[in-house]
């Protein structure tokens, strides 16, 4: 890629802001040198890479990073035969420790995160230099007492000579004979021997050798003569202590150097995988996306943002490569041209170099083999101003370098020259590219570039909006509408003379004055359009949800249909077999009967015989008719519309098969309260249908034959009901629950009174439920039940007609 370009469109910025995201010395220069590449393969494999490492970060949060440390410098020195220090071959520990613990976690999510997980899997373990150097080396960096025996033993030995010293110095200090010559009775150390403070005067009195004195003269720090061999084997232990250790170091040393291969290896897999968590890191901060990628020049970009600007940034969109392959934007200074610019070719850079672009979803990139950019006024990020000179000298370097497949990206064309002249060589230029098929951006403030993209197929203007009411720019981009100059509204709104505003509208030449009502009317019928399809985007979209609500509630009826014609047929080969149970319990009693009764008890078996068949065969028309009653009454059409239920509309309830009244509109959940009989339902518009209103004096009535219906469950419910709930050692929520089903299969049962058994205990379940009842539908009335009932353990119900 050219280096000028990546350096006006700002890339290096994007490299340090990524640089700053990797928390490894390795994973910070991979993301120092990463430039753009024109390879499709490389580039789609990149993208994968951050796409993986924003997901695993979305996810998880992060990874297990503690421990780690760049080992190259290091190693470097091991394999040259160095001795390690104590803290260096720590951090050689920490990091396998580390790495393991990477290798773990990655493995764990080895599914989700294939490419992450491929990296730590190619960690090297190496466990046994890694317990080795921990047994050898104390979590403080020292070299441990178990390193090795001799290790062990020296020290043990200079702790015993040092004990020895000190018992020594220690009498010496307090025996009367030589106390009163010491500046102050304590045992010190000099060059590594044991003193005592005497004061100078008294020398001769403490017979030693003199190791220092103080920084006055008055104290002499004297080694007695009692300890001077004590002194000499200490010394002599703590060189042999200091031998051992330096072995100890050059062994674990030599290991370190033995695994270095491996190990370089190591820094350069976490290298890799710290500069792809950081470009996951980059994407998530800048909100950035994963780009389709394509080999045709094909550029859209979708609510497209600078990366580099702070504050509130106004998103473009932008289009190139599929019906024009050039485009040339103006409108006024300070407008956003440049910054349109700069996005374009940045967001461009970043995808070929695997980085997530901050744009919407569904944007695209195609893959250049170099992108050239010619930017440099007083608008620039850099605030470098150029000249024409300039300009053209970057042109000429880039015609020279041009191949098919490449990106130019020109500001200010043709600026800093006779306008006539630059708006000429600026047309020439664009007309050369555009012949080469070179995708091509410019930005101008030339007219005669407007007239030049109306004139050449496959060349478009856009521009950069203003209001001409707030005298600011929107920074949005109009691809299809040239800009214009806004000079007469302009000055306008500032207070210039309306006659010195008409003097130059009528200095203007006829033909410009016809061009800027064309673009003016251009942009009008433009915003019209725009505001049309964003019109019909928008009914667009709520027919589409509501087709895929009503198709999501047509499904879900279909679901219960099904379950309740299971359900049925279920219930109804269990009454079978229990009507069959009891037919031949019968028939045996019957039998019994016979053989005790006189003759002539075959003719009754017969016949009971007979009435039994006849039993059986009215029990299977039921259950068919049963069966046929439940698929007629399952619903067939699209849930009830929620306007349509309405206080006083006549329903039916679908599960039931029983006609109810609407009582109130329906709840914002989109619930609605229907009474049956004596009953209050919650139900859904999907268990209701609307019924036409009833002729005047006809009261509502079940849609069933008295046979079925609502008559056949509540026979079904009186059959297996009782008249009493036991509701002992459960709260007041659980209790209510099952009290308030209870309450409405003993009304459909046909029960005018039950018994709630609470017991008595604290009273809380007790008054609970007395608090719900009172506003609990079907209940006429309740009290405490008689002494022999069960008293205050009992509250009896009594239930509406």
């Amino acid at each position: 890629m050219d280096g000028k370009s990546l350096s006006l469109l700002e890339f290096p910025k994007i490299q340090a802001r990524l640089a700053d995201l990797a928390v490894f010395a390795v994973g910070k220069e991979l993301a120092e040198a990463l430039l753009p590449q024109p390879e499709p393969l490389w580039v789609a494999a990149a993208q994968e890479d951050t796409a993986e490492a924003l997901a695993l970060l979305w996810r998880e949060g992060g990874v297990p990073w503690g421990g780690l440390h760049d080992l190259r410098p290091l190693l470097h020195r091991a394999t040259l035969g160095a001795v390690l220090e104590a803290e260096e071959l720590l951090a050689v520990a920490d990091t396998l420790r580390g790495m393991a613990r990477l290798r773990r976690f990655m493995a764990e999510r080895s599914d989700r995160f294939p490419r992450l997980a491929a990296l730590a899997e190619s960690l090297p373990g190496l466990p046994e230099l890694g317990a080795e150097i921990q047994r050898c080396i104390t979590e403080h960096a020292e070299v441990a007492d178990a390193a090795s025996p001799a290790l062990a033993r020296l020290r043990a030995q200079s702790r015993t000579l040092q004990n020895r010293l000190r018992e020594k110095l220690d009498s010496l200090v307090t025996s009367p004979e030589v106390a009163r010559y010491l500046q102050e009775p304590l045992v010190t150390l000099r060059n590594d021997r044991y003193v005592i403070p005497v004061r100078r005067e008294y020398k001769s009195m403490v017979p030693g050798v003199v190791h220092d004195q103080s920084a006055s003269g008055a104290t002499l720090f004297v080694e007695p003569m009692a300890v001077v061999e004590l002194n000499n084997q200490l010394r002599q232990v703590n060189a042999a202590e200091q031998e051992e250790v330096r072995r100890i170091l050059s062994a674990l040393s030599a290991q370190v150097a033995a695994a270095a291969p491996d190990l370089e290896a190591a820094m350069g897999a976490l290298g890799r995988f710290d500069f792809m968590l950081a470009k996951g890191k980059l994407a998530r901060e800048m909100e950035a996306t994963l780009p389709r990628l394509n080999r045709e020049g094909r550029l859209r970009l979708r609510q497209a943002r600078h990366p580099l600007l702070a504050g509130t940034v106004v998103p473009v969109d932008v289009m190139l490569g599929e019906d024009f392959i050039t485009l040339v934007i103006t409108g006024p200074n300070t407008g956003g041209k440049t910054v349109t610019l700069k996005t374009i070719g940045l967001l461009t850079l970043m995808a070929q170099a695997g980085l997530h672009i901050p744009a919407g979803e569904g944007s695209e990139v195609a893959i250049f083999s170099d992108i050239f950019a010619d930017i440099g006024d007083e608008q620039s990020i850099e605030q470098n101003l150029s000249t024409f000179s300039s300009h053209l000298t970057n042109i000429v370097r880039l015609l020279d370098r041009l191949t098919d497949n490449c990106l130019v990206l020109l500001d200010e064309l043709g600026a800093g020259t006779d306008p006539t002249e630059g708006a000429a060589l600026a047309m020439a230029l664009l007309d050369h590219l555009h012949r080469r098929g070179t995708r091509t951006v410019a930005t101008t403030h030339y007219p005669e570039l407007k007239a030049f993209a109306y004139t050449r197929p496959g060349v478009e203007n856009a521009s950069v909006e203003f209001d001409v009411e707030t005298l600011r720019p929107t920074y949005r981009l109009a691809i299809g509408i040239p800009g214009r100059s806004n000079a007469f509204e302009i000055a306008a709104r500032l207070g210039l003379s309306e006659e010195i505003i008409a003097e130059a509208r009528r200095l203007t030449s006829r033909e410009a004055s016809r061009m800027e009502d064309v673009l003016r009317a251009v942009a009008e019928n433009r915003r019209l359009t725009e505001e049309h399809r964003l019109r019909a985007e928008e009914e667009r979209h709520r027919l589409e949800n509501l087709s895929r609500e009503y198709d999501a509630k047509l499904r879900r009826l279909t679901e219960e249909k099904e379950q309740i014609l299971a359900r049925a047929r279920k219930e109804g080969e269990e009454l079978l077999q229990k009507a069959r149970r009891e037919v031949d319990q019968l028939l045996t009693e019957l039998r019994r009967q016979i053989r005790e009764a006189p003759a002539g008890g075959e003719e009754a078996v017969r016949q009971a015989r007979q009435r039994l068949a006849d039993e059986r065969e009215r029990l299977r028309h039921d259950l068919s008719q049963r069966e046929a009653v439940e698929e007629e009454a399952l619903p067939q059409a699209a849930p009830t519309e929620l306007s349509a239920l309405q206080p006083g509309v006549r329903v039916r309830i679908v599960r039931f098969g029983q006609e109810g009244v609407v009582l109130a509109p329906p709840t914002p959940s989109g619930e609605v309260l229907v009474q049956a009989g004596s009953l209050r339902m919650t139900l859904r518009p999907e268990d209701v249908a609307v019924l036409p209103p009833a002729p005047p004096g006809r009261r509502p009535a079940t849609t069933r034959r008295p046979v079925e219906g609502h008559q056949e469950l509540a026979r079904s419910k009186a059959g297996t009901i009782r008249s009493e709930l036991d509701l002992r050692g459960l709260t007041v929520d659980e209790a209510w629950e099952l009290v308030t089903k209870y309450l409405d299969d003993a009304s459909l049962a046909g029960l005018s009174q039950v018994r709630l058994i609470h017991g008595k205990g604290t009273g809380a379940l007790r008054q609970g439920l007395r608090e719900r009842l009172g506003s609990c539908p079907g209940v006429a009335e309740y009290r405490y039940a008689a002494p022999a009932e069960g008293g205050d353990g009992v509250t009896i119900v009594r239930l509406e007609a």
